[in-house]
């Protein structure tokens, strides 16, 4: 890990240091643990509504674009196949989603809110934005709006990098 100052440490001028001195070897293990986090709050939040981990993203999924097919879920969502099969079979048996048949093509199966479903999103929502306001405690408007750029550049340089496009040394 890199350099770090004691907190309340004055500097050559005479200002108390608040802060530490991270490198880039610090990135992966604050950006993981900070995930972790921020997921067991949402977990918490929202098991007295009946939810588990990665559910309340297949309800946001098809709140936005109900009645997609399996393997759209899991791609949207960043999971492989089985795992949503199986996300979607609880999710079904709990009473948030149905599975019908497509209107179209009998063969294709296609995933849909159910109204306990629908119901949720509101909760769901609340849940985030209470989430999301514990974690920048303390943060600007400015601050927040750097660091969300931020994550989505590293989302990006990640995606691009796992493509096998964009592949320029950091």
């Amino acid at each position: 890990m890199g350099k770090k100052n004691k907190v309340g440490k004055k500097s050559k001028s005479g200002k108390k240091k608040d802060h530490r001195d991270y490198t880039l070897a610090d990135l992966s293990p604050a950006l993981t643990q900070a995930a972790r986090s921020m997921r067991t709050v949402m977990t918490r939040s929202l098991t007295a509504s009946g939810l588990y981990a990665g559910q309340d993203g297949v309800i946001l999924a098809l709140a936005a674009s109900d009645g997609l097919p399996a393997g759209t879920l899991a791609q949207k969502l960043g999971v492989k196949a089985p795992t949503m099969t199986r996300t979607i079979g609880r999710m079904e048996a709990q009473g948030f989603v149905e599975r019908r048949p497509d209107a179209d093509d009998a063969r294709l199966t296609k995933v849909y809110l159910t109204e306990a479903g629908r119901n949720s999103v509101s909760e769901i929502e609340s849940s985030a934005a209470s989430c999301d306001e514990l974690a920048t405690r303390g943060f600007s408007e400015k601050d927040i709006r750097s660091l969300v750029r931020l994550l989505k550049t590293i989302e990006h340089n990640l995606q691009a990098g796992d493509d096998g496009e964009d592949e320029d040394e950091f």
